[in-house]
């Protein structure tokens, strides 16, 4: 009887191993088709983009040279210039959007992560700010002219970095809630528990430990305004000068300089405008890898 259980017990786990041995070759393969089709579909996701820099790089780079930034845009049928105003006035109207949205967004942020809650007035402000997130670019430029270019009587740099500013602030206003909602509620009552107000709380420990996730929205809030043309069509037009630090004068920018030399006939403008787009990419990319490494947690690097 023993002998027979002995030479029956190979047989009772032959089928279990084979079944589980059956079971792990399709997980295997599943796992491995799953992996190979995620790759796929990434590559397929990143290959427009790097199309779109190769086509940059290779139409627009020829003309890359230290005359490039320090010329002034040429007129219509002549060789030469630069796009130098260009990129001076670009950084202007990021500069001016940047201190009328940073402040609003960031504060308006706060106020919704730390004091609002669901009260009324924070749900309205925060309905508003995704609203105006898929608000037209031109309706921003519409608006910008009513207000400022007809009271001042002119396009502006100002008016251009109005019209900006109000695309920037629903972007940075809703990733810095983010960001602030994200910090752990144990470090806000850990501050609370040894007799911090709330005001101290949210100065020293909610807004540092958020300060990340904040950049990382001032950053994607820069680069949508910077690739903007039609508010600043509205707005700032175009000047072939440089900035002279008036704020109330019409100014150059990359993405109107795009706008005006894509369609020339003439073949040097279209190549300056390559240039152009290819300047204000890369202004964009070297941004937001800024961006990356200085959000970077010490225990990251």
């Amino acid at each position: 009887m023993a002998n027979a259980a002995l030479t029956q017990a190979p047989a009772a786990t032959g089928p279990r191993t084979s079944l589980r041995r059956t079971i792990g070759n399709r997980r295997t393969l599943g796992n491995s088709a799953l992996t190979v089709l995620a790759v796929s579909l990434t590559l397929l996701a990143m290959f427009p983009l790097f199309s779109v820099l190769y086509m940059l790089i290779v139409r627009g780079g020829a003309l890359l040279s230290p005359s490039l930034f320090t010329e002034l845009t040429p007129g219509a049928g002549m060789e030469g210039g630069g796009i130098g105003n260009a990129v001076v006035g670009t950084l202007v109207v990021v500069a001016i959007s940047t201190c009328l949205a940073l402040p609003l967004g960031f504060l308006g942020a706060v106020y919704l992560a730390e004091y609002g809650g669901d009260r009324k007035l924070a749900t309205l402000v925060r309905f508003a700010a995704k609203v105006l997130t898929g608000l037209p670019s031109i309706l921003a430029g519409v608006f910008a002219y009513a207000t400022v270019v007809v009271t001042t009587g002119s396009f502006s740099a100002l008016a251009g970095g109005c019209a900006m500013a109000i695309l920037m602030i629903p972007t940075v206003m809703l990733t810095s809630e983010s960001a602030l909602l994200a910090v752990p509620s144990k470090m806000k009552m850990a501050a609370f528990g040894m007799g911090a107000t709330r005001a101290q709380t949210v100065l020293r420990i909610v807004i540092p430990t958020a300060i990340p996730g904040i950049l990382t929205g001032v950053m994607l809030a820069l680069a949508r305004a910077m690739g903007e043309t039609a508010p600043l069509l509205f707005t700032a037009l175009f000047s072939d000068y440089w900035f002279e630090g008036k704020l109330t004068q019409p100014i150059a920018s990359l993405s109107v300089l795009i706008y005006n030399f894509a369609g020339s006939p003439f073949e040097h403008q279209v190549s300056l405008a390559w240039a152009a787009s290819l300047v204000l990419v890369s202004i964009v990319l070297i941004l937001n890898v800024t961006a990356q490494f200085a959000t970077r947690r010490p225990e990251e690097q």
